[in-house]
């Protein structure tokens, strides 16, 4: 918990410095944002674990119309230790979305729209965001 806030708190100043959308330093590629959801499965609360069909929807309902053209969703398996201080061990799913640095401004809220309908689906604690620089060619 401790630690959501402490992002929570460092999160302007960390996307701020995702950049002005100048070209990749090698010429490669242009310059996107890449960010990474990682969502657990496990309910706080004792409920049943979210299930694929349940992730699908929920990617199906609320990311895709925020993000029609393109993602990548990976299967994963993590741990994390919950406000209780109990180490949870999960599956879990991680979302990829990439959009040019320039839609910066206009994604950041749908991101954060995803995050915290997730946790009010599915009883969670937190959705995890991780946003990094990223040089794309398609």
């Amino acid at each position: 918990m401790l630690a959501t806030a402490l992002i929570g708190v460092g999160a302007p100043a960390a996307y701020a410095a995702l950049g002005d959308g100048a070209p990749a330093p090698d010429g490669r590629g242009a310059p996107f944002v890449e960010t990474s959801l990682l969502f657990g499965t496990v309910r706080p609360d004792g409920g049943e674990p979210v299930t694929d069909e349940q992730f699908r929807a929920f990617v199906d309902e609320v990311v895709t119309p925020r993000f029609p053209d393109g993602l990548t969703v990976q299967d994963g398996y993590g741990q994390y230790r919950d406000a209780n201080g109990v180490i949870e061990r999960e599956r879990s799913y991680e979302l990829i979305l990439l959009y040019p640095v320039a839609e910066h401004q206009d994604s950041d809220p749908k991101i954060e729209q995803i995050r915290q309908e997730y946790v009010k689906r599915f009883a969670q604690e937190s959705v995890a965001r991780v946003d990094d620089r990223a040089a794309v060619d398609f």
